[in-house]
């Protein structure tokens, strides 16, 4: 009996040790920061309609870069604050697909012809399927894709001017993307 009542009041202490110990360890790391396990991998297989044509469909083969790859909805209002961002990259020349995730065909093509279409053409993930084989945790999600179609790098939230400069263009530009002064928004601000 001792055994029992030690193992009854030493559980609550493990327990929160045990939380204790997690909670700790997440002070300090960014949540914006989520691993992926596709980086310098081929982008999944996938054979998917595009949004603008249902009966054309796409496959991993037709996304060669350097190409930026945009995990998007019209449900996701972080999508919606990050797309003039899509467009000013688009109007500087960087290639893009988009990747309509869960979201009705109908309304993302009102969405789109609103409010600008900054994509080359768009992916539609209907069932998420192709999201969940990238590990998507939610939109947005922008993703850039070298010459052999392997994913370079994944960044998870809105796309904004500092974001660009700072984190994605320096591998834009070693994946052979345009000169820095054909193409960088400043940061802070569009230019």
């Amino acid at each position: 009996m001792k055994g029992g009542k030690w193992l009854l009041f030493s559980l609550p202490l493990v327990l929160f040790a045990g939380m204790a110990f997690f909670f700790l360890n997440a002070i300090g790391t960014d949540p914006s920061v989520l691993p992926s396990t596709r980086i310098d991998k081929p982008f999944p297989a996938f054979v998917l309609p595009t949004l603008e044509d249902s009966t054309k469909t796409v496959t991993e083969k037709d996304l060669r870069g350097p190409l930026l790859v945009n995990i998007w909805a019209t449900w996701c209002p972080t999508c919606i604050v990050e797309h003039p961002m899509l467009l000013e990259l688009s109007r500087r020349g960087i290639p893009m697909v988009g990747v309509n995730y869960k979201d009705e065909p109908a309304a993302a093509r009102q969405y789109l012809q609103n409010h600008g279409n900054p994509f080359q053409w768009n992916i539609l993930d209907a069932k998420g399927d192709l999201g969940l084989d990238l590990g998507v945790y939610g939109a947005p999600e922008t993703y850039l894709i070298d010459a052999e179609g392997k994913i370079r790098h994944r960044f998870a939230g809105a796309l904004t001017p500092d974001v660009w400069v700072k984190e994605l263009w320096p591998i834009w530009q070693s994946m052979g993307g345009f000169q820095p002064s054909d193409t960088a928004p400043a940061a802070g601000g569009s230019s």
